[in-house]
């Protein structure tokens, strides 16, 4: 039997790790929750499931991810988690035009994990920019993933995975910290202390208004 559910060694890796923060920051929140860049689905089930008073809406870019999202769903989401939706950033619509998504306005918390660094750098422009049109004051934008600091790769490993990345797409690339905190403040975050994660990993929460 064929099944378009996907798994993610490194989804598995990092799971508990980032839901220690999501706990920490969001874990006496009610409401609604946009994951932006879902993927496979693995975090939206797990998330989901672990902090039930949060709806969670779960997205992607890529329809294959979708199918995915929905066998995650169907197979271990509780009635918090919601159907997954396509979803562009760089799209009018997201972004506040006429063709909005269906996806909750204030929002408490946009969540986004390791796509900044697989993707054009105008997606992480419309990440922020939509982001603060879907969450109300102190709405939490959470980010997760490698970051360069002060210019530097803070690891010789990420130095080799920026490398491979640019092979890929010469769009992508691990980002500087510096240049994402300037993007946030751009658009009205607020970025708390980064926190180190395993595997040279940070969490960068952003507190909106």
């Amino acid at each position: 039997m064929t099944t378009a559910k996907r798994e993610s060694a490194s989804a598995y890796r990092n799971e508990s790790p980032i839901l220690e923060q999501l706990v920490r920051v969001l874990g006496d929140i009610e409401g609604d929750v946009i994951e932006v860049a879902s993927g496979t689905g693995q975090h939206a089930a797990a998330f989901s499931a672990a902090l039930p008073a949060l709806t969670w809406w779960p997205t992607d870019i890529d329809f294959d991810n979708l199918a995915s999202i929905e066998e995650w769903r169907g197979e271990k989401g509780n009635g918090n988690l919601q159907a997954p939706l396509p979803l562009d950033v760089t799209s009018a619509g997201w972004m506040g035009g006429q063709s909005m998504p269906p996806l909750p306005e204030n929002a408490k918390a946009v969540v986004c994990i390791n796509m900044v660094h697989i993707a054009p750098w105008i997606v992480t422009e419309g990440l922020f920019s939509g982001a603060r049109r879907r969450l109300g004051t102190g709405g939490i934008l959470y980010l997760y993933g490698p970051y360069r600091r002060g210019g530097k790769h803070t690891a010789e490993s990420n130095a080799r995975f920026d490398v491979s990345l640019r092979a890929q797409d010469i769009r992508w690339g691990i980002r500087d910290l510096e240049a994402v905190q300037a993007l946030g403040s751009a658009h009205g975050f607020t970025l708390d202390e980064p926190v180190e994660m395993p595997a040279n990993n940070l969490s960068l929460i952003f507190r909106f208004g």
